[in-house]
């Protein structure tokens, strides 16, 4: 079941779209043109996993949020026990379609099973962090001391 913080329209992604994609083209030291809204970070703009502790920190700074490392598995995750959503490195069922309904700006395609949790960032976007940016931007607006 996804709640208000799940839900994200496109006209929430499109305002932060463009400060989002300047600051992954920063960080990534890629031409603005690279940054599609679809483009995958690894496969596409030949990010690496420490490439996003970068922007995730960048993401914070220009937006004045506050994403704790490990947000989008947490999210993903949902309600679903770390058991439910992995067993032995890999996603289960019905971890497969929480991170399929919780990344859908991912094509279906991306998902091939069996995924392995340590491989979720493989599917992340620029949409990811556009939407990223979004919920933490609503956690803060109803945080008491955000």
């Amino acid at each position: 079941m996804q709640s208000s913080y799940d839900t994200i329209s496109k006209d929430e992604v499109m305002e932060v779209y463009p400060k989002v994609a300047e600051t992954i083209a920063e960080a990534l030291g890629r031409d603005l043109d690279d940054v599609k809204l679809t483009a995958p970070l690894m496969e596409g703009l030949d990010a690496e996993s420490i490439d996003f502790l970068d922007i995730v920190f960048r993401l914070e700074r220009q937006f004045k949020v506050k994403i704790p490392r490990g947000k989008i598995a947490e999210d993903a995750r949902g309600t679903l026990s770390e058991e439910e959503f992995e067993q032995k490195g890999y996603l289960t069922q019905a971890g497969l379609k929480r991170l399929q309904e919780h990344l859908s700006e991912v094509s279906p395609e991306r998902f091939r099973s069996p995924i392995k949790a340590r491989d979720i960032p493989r599917l992340f976007t620029v949409e990811t962090f556009c939407k990223l940016v979004v919920r933490a931007q609503k956690q803060a607006t109803k945080s008491p001391d955000g």
